[in-house]
């Protein structure tokens, strides 16, 4: 058998989420039903490198798949691609080691989120960014955001139905950037718990409104209480942007 790594974008508008579910559209599930056409029907079954939620977006999902079939890397491309839907495409496709496995083996992933700040709301922007007619304290937010960079239990920015039993997770990066009209929120960490950057990305512009202050992100961290923080943001603002296997 031969493991091969790919790399996926897709548009999330549609989609239940990224993991297979009953009765529902799911990223993983298109790409699946591609693979078992180009294996003439045999169930194939790909592994993520994680799983994103509906309607949020990846510029950089990776996944693995096992297969017998010799296939060049760039015909697994070709062939992935005119089986799979148009908001869902293959970036590329690399043969990796037997005891490579997508998720267990990241080192870094870099999620983004997009924030709409015109004063109006835009049409053709609605699907993949959150518009907010108030107006944002960026500083503000990146004051808060400086204390959540490093080690810690990230229980409070964790959803509370969340099945982890570790909530201690790494963040190397979290700013706040300002890219005309529109306002960009990058985390990068070494792993992210369910609904974590969504729920850090509301409490930060609850910040911003001025609804919280700088100060209290510290306390919610440390709290370890779900309920201490923000409003969980909408999930078709987020990208999962980056996925790295090197430190």
């Amino acid at each position: 058998m031969i493991r091969m790594l790919c790399k996926t974008a897709y548009d999330g508008t549609e989609y239940s989420g990224w993991q297979v579910q009953p009765n529902a559209r799911t990223v993983q599930a298109e790409i699946e039903s591609a693979l078992a056409r180009i294996h003439k029907g045999r169930s194939v079954r790909i592994h993520g490198s994680g799983r994103t939620d509906a309607h949020v977006h990846a510029h950089g999902q990776m996944f693995h798949f096992d297969t017998e079939l010799d296939i060049p890397a760039e015909g697994w491309r070709r062939a992935l691609n005119a089986g799979l839907p148009d908001d869902v495409l293959i970036r590329s496709v690399v043969p990796v080691d037997p005891q490579f496995h997508a998720r267990f083996d990241v080192k870094k992933k870099e999620y983004r989120y997009r924030v709409l700040l015109a004063p109006e709301a835009d049409v053709f922007r609605r699907r993949y960014t959150l518009y907010m007619p108030h107006k944002l304290d960026v500083e503000r937010m990146r004051q808060a955001g400086v204390s959540l960079v490093g080690t810690h239990d990230f229980s409070s920015f964790c959803a509370a139905n969340a099945s982890a039993a570790d909530k201690i997770r790494t963040l190397f990066a979290v700013d706040v950037i300002e890219n005309g009209d529109e306002l960009m929120f990058r985390l990068q960490g070494n792993g992210f718990l369910y609904q974590m950057v969504r729920i850090i990305v509301g409490t930060l512009l609850e910040v911003g409104t001025g609804r919280r202050e700088p100060n209290e992100v510290s306390a919610i961290l440390h709290g370890r209480d779900r309920t201490l923080a923000g409003k969980t943001a909408p999930g078709h603002g987020l990208f999962l942007w980056e996925v790295s296997y090197h430190s």
